[in-house]
């Protein structure tokens, strides 16, 4: 990364922490964020949480805040899931849509009363959730970007809850919950959220706290793990990744997203347009594919039924834990594939066989 560009993006506040840690840094979303650190690599930080826990900073992702009377009902009647579904207390994974049915984003909304949500969007687009909420905002109900006032650092892993617990976090609940906290000086929400399928939880951290907060878990023998980890944990799950998976073009019922949009609301964006495609069927479908030869795939190859393209994959990556070719695609539904078939890959003008699989390609254990 040239130091022009470096100096474009916006850094996490604890930028000078990943620096020491000999951190390889990338631009992710208009922001400079570690792909990995020196003396561990993906590999070893994949496995850190597939084992034990690791801690990725995950500041670049968006905070907003819309407050005021009838706040969440405004939320429900913009985003595809059900907000009712859920009590003050509660995370709810949810989708902005345009009138198309496109996902404009994919992120989590924070319910902490009927006056109060706290939403979190993907690092590019939070710009553009904030600026679609502010303009259909009736009087009386204020938006705020928070995106540069909250750090977010994800602790995952099957010890993340006896290491949290040991710091005097709350760890007990449920998962998509959250409670509020108290780290040193830190007031923080702690929620049982994450991107990884192991038991998680992500830490709302105000930025001038985030660096104390982080040293605490570093110091607790957690390892950080960066976006390179990040991505093969969450493709090893079969989670979208908005922009490949998710997308203006790509919409929920074609990326089996379908499980957070409130079908019965009688408002949502995109409601009519997703309400027609769900009915009509889709013309393409987000698969599993795993490779049964050797080769690592990734997004934009194209995948064949003998001689018939059939669709492409949206997101690729060597599984350390199956240590196997995974990939995400989109494939044609009138090709008619179905789980268990075989089909190929045009990896560098070599066509690798795959079966189809329903993700997540590991045993999730979230819940």
């Amino acid at each position: 990364m040239s130091a022009d560009v470096a100096d474009a993006l916006f850094r996490s506040p604890l930028h000078e922490r990943h620096l020491a840690l000999g951190a390889k840094l990338a631009a992710f979303g208009g922001w400079e964020m570690p792909l990995e650190y020196a003396g561990g690599g993906v590999l070893k930080e994949h496995a850190a949480v597939r084992e034990a826990a690791g801690v990725f900073d995950v500041s670049h992702l968006g905070k907003s805040r819309v407050r005021g009377t009838g706040a969440a009902a405004f939320v429900n009647s913009c985003l595809t899931n059900d907000l009712g579904r859920i009590q003050p207390g509660q995370a709810q994974y949810t989708l902005c849509c345009d009138e198309t049915g496109g996902v404009v984003d994919d992120l989590i909304a924070y319910l902490f009363a009927d006056d109060h949500v706290f939403l979190i969007p993907n690092a590019a687009n939070t710009a553009e959730v904030v600026r679609r909420l502010t303009a259909a905002a009736p009087a009386g109900l204020t938006i705020t970007d928070e995106h540069r006032d909250y750090a977010v650092l994800a602790v995952q892993g099957p010890s993340s809850a006896e290491i949290l617990g040991k710091l005097g976090l709350p760890t007990g609940h449920d998962y998509m919950s959250f409670d509020l906290a108290t780290l040193g000086t830190a007031e923080l929400i702690v929620c049982r959220t994450g991107y990884t399928g192991e038991h998680g939880y992500e830490l709302v951290v105000p930025w001038d706290d985030a660096t104390a907060v982080w040293d605490a878990i570093v110091a607790a023998g957690v390892r950080p793990c960066g976006l390179g980890a990040r991505d093969t944990l969450r493709t090893e799950m079969g989670y979208p990744l908005h922009g490949q998976d998710l997308s203006l073009d790509i919409s929920p019922v074609q990326a089996r997203s379908g499980w957070a949009v409130g079908w019965s609301k009688p408002e949502f964006w995109g409601r009519e347009a997703l309400l027609t495609e769900k009915t009509q069927g889709p013309r393409r479908l987000l698969r599993g594919l795993e490779l049964t030869g050797r080769g690592i795939p990734r997004g934009h190859m194209r995948v064949y039924a003998g001689e018939q393209s059939i669709g492409e994959t949206t997101s690729g990556t060597f599984s350390p834990t199956k240590k196997v070719g995974i990939a995400l695609a989109l494939i044609d539904t009138a090709a008619g594939i179905a789980d268990g078939d075989l089909v190929e890959i045009d990896i560098r003008g070599r066509r690798i066989e795959a079966k189809v699989v329903k993700p997540p390609f590991v045993q999730p254990s979230v819940r």
